[in-house]
C-alpha cells in the first residue's frame, strides 16, 4: 500500500517533564500516523461509495489499508472490516455471530476477565441467565478445561476469549480453547486490542478484534475480521455497510493500516526493550513500596503492560499524586476506567482490587523515564497513605 514519507521516529510531542505510561488503547501518536493522515486526508477525502474519480481515489485507500490489515493478521481482504471504534468491533462481533445461531441457542461462554464491552453485548444477547463466566487462576489465566467443557454444552452460539489481558497481561491459551470451540462446532471470537502490535498473536481464532488506537493510530476506528463461513445476523437497520453504517472514516482507516505494518516490523526490537523495562518494574515496585501485590503472569504476558495494588491506597488519590509529579498511568478497570471502579479483572483474580496503579508502556518511553517514576513513586504512595492516616508501614 502506499507509504509517507517516514518522519524521525524518535521526536516526542510529549510536554517536557513528564511521562505517559497509560497507552493501552490510547497510545501517542505514532509519527507516520500524522503524515498518513494527512496523505489520505487530501487525497481520499471524498465518499468512496460513489462513482467518480475523487471517490474511486478514496476506494483505492479504503481498499489499501484493507488488503495491508489482511496480509498482517493472515486473513482474506474480504473478511476485513472496518468499525466506529474497538467497543464497536466487539458490540458488533457479540450481536452478529452469537444470535445467527439461535438454532443452536445463542448463549455465550466467555473468560471472568473479558473486557467490559464483551460481558455487556455477551448479556444483551443471551441474558444474564444466558452467559457462562470461566474463572480464572490468580495469574489472571483462563481454565481451558473449564471453558472447553462449558463450549461444548448444548445452546452455545459463541466463545469469547481474549488474547491476553489489557489490564494484567496475562496471555491466554487460544489454541486449546480454539480446538474445543471447533470441536463443538461454536464459533470463537478473540479480542486482540491489547495484543496486536506488541506480540504474536496466533491464528487460533474465528472472529478477531483490534484497536488501532492502542498501537498509535489515531481513535475513530476499528478493525474486526471474520472468517469466511462465520454465520452473522446483523439486526441493524440496512445500510450498505452494516459493521460500519454510513461509512467509515478512509484517513483514519488508512493511518491505521500504516501504522500497524510500521510497529509490526519492528514489533520484536520494541517487546524486548519494554519488556525489560516491565522486569525491572517488577522487581523495584514492590521492593521499594511497602505491602504492594504485583499481579499477573511474570513470564507468558505482553511485553509493555504492568498492574500492581497497594495496600491501604486510593486509586484515584495515587493517580492524582502521580500525575501531579509528571507521570500519567492508569487504574480501576482499563475497560471502565471513567468509573474507577474497582477492577473486575483483578476481582475475578482473586487479588487487591484497591490502591491499583496500570502501567501501560509505549515505544516512546525509556529508561530515564522509568528512573524516575521508580525514584516518585513511594513518596507517592507513603504521602497518599498519610492522608489516609496509615504510617509507620
Amino acid at each position: 500500500m502506499t507509504r509517507p514519507t517516514t518522519p524521525d521516529a524518535s521526536a516526542s510531542t510529549r510536554p517536557a517533564g513528564r511521562s505517559y505510561l497509560d497507552a493501552g488503547g490510547a497510545a501517542p501518536l505514532h509519527p507516520l500516523a500524522l503524515e498518513a493522515l494527512r496523505q489520505a486526508s487530501a487525497e481520499g477525502w471524498s465518499n468512496p461509495e460513489r462513482l467518480h474519480s475523487e471517490a474511486r481515489t478514496a476506494a483505492t485507500l479504503l481498499g489499501a489499508a484493507r488488503e495491508t490489515f489482511a496480509a498482517l493478521v493472515g486473513a482474506r481482504t474480504q473478511e476485513v472490516h472496518l468499525t466506529p471504534s474497538h467497543v464497536a468491533s466487539l458490540h458488533a462481533a457479540v450481536t452478529a455471530v452469537a444470535p445467527a445461531r439461535r438454532r443452536v441457542g445463542r448463549g455465550v461462554v466467555a473468560s471472568a476477565v473479558e473486557r467490559a464491552a464483551v460481558l455487556a453485548a455477551a448479556r444483551h444477547v443471551a441474558g444474564e441467565d444466558g452467559v457462562t463466566l470461566i474463572p480464572t487462576d490468580r495469574l489472571g489465566r483462563v481454565d481451558a478445561l473449564a471453558m472447553a467443557d462449558a463450549v461444548a454444552q448444548p445452546g452455545v452460539g459463541l466463545a469469547c476469549l481474549q488474547h491476553a489481558n489489557g489490564e494484567v497481561g496475562t496471555v491466554q491459551p487460544l489454541a486449546a480453547v480454539h480446538e474445543a470451540a471447533r470441536a463443538a462446532r461454536v464459533p470463537f471470537l478473540v479480542d486482540a486490542g491489547a495484543s496486536l502490535g506488541h506480540a504474536h498473536v496466533p491464528s487460533s481464532w474465528d472472529v478477531l478484534a483490534a484497536d488501532p488506537a492502542d498501537w498509535g493510530a489515531p481513535r475513530g476506528v476499528g478493525l474486526l475480521v471474520v472468517r469466511q463461513g462465520v454465520r452473522v445476523a446483523q439486526t441493524g437497520p440496512e445500510d450498505a455497510d452494516p459493521w460500519a453504517p454510513g461509512g467509515v472514516n478512509v484517513a483514519n482507516a488508512f493511518a491505521a493500516a500504516v501504522v500497524l505494518k510500521a510497529v509490526m516490523a519492528e514489533r520484536q526490537e520494541t517487546a524486548a526493550r519494554l519488556s525489560v523495562l516491565v522486569d525491572r518494574l517488577r522487581d523495584e515496585v514492590p521492593r521499594l513500596v511497602p505491602d504492594v501485590e504485583v499481579v499477573g503472569d511474570p513470564d507468558e504476558r505482553l511485553p509493555h503492560v504492568l498492574t500492581f495494588s497497594c495496600l491501604y491506597v486510593d486509586g484515584e488519590a495515587l493517580l492524582t499524586e502521580l500525575d501531579r509529579h509528571g507521570f500519567a498511568v492508569g487504574s480501576g478497570s482499563a475497560c471502565t476506567s471513567l468509573t474507577l471502579e474497582p477492577s473486575h479483572v483483578l476481582r475475578a483474580m482473586g487479588v487487591l482490587t484497591h490502591g491499583n496503579v496500570r502501567l501501560t508502556l509505549h515505544p516512546g518511553v525509556t529508561s530515564d523515564d522509568v528512573d524516575r517514576f521508580l525514584a516518585v513513586l513511594p513518596g507517592c504512595v507513603a504521602r497518599v497513605r498519610d492522608q489516609l492516616g496509615v504510617r509507620g508501614l
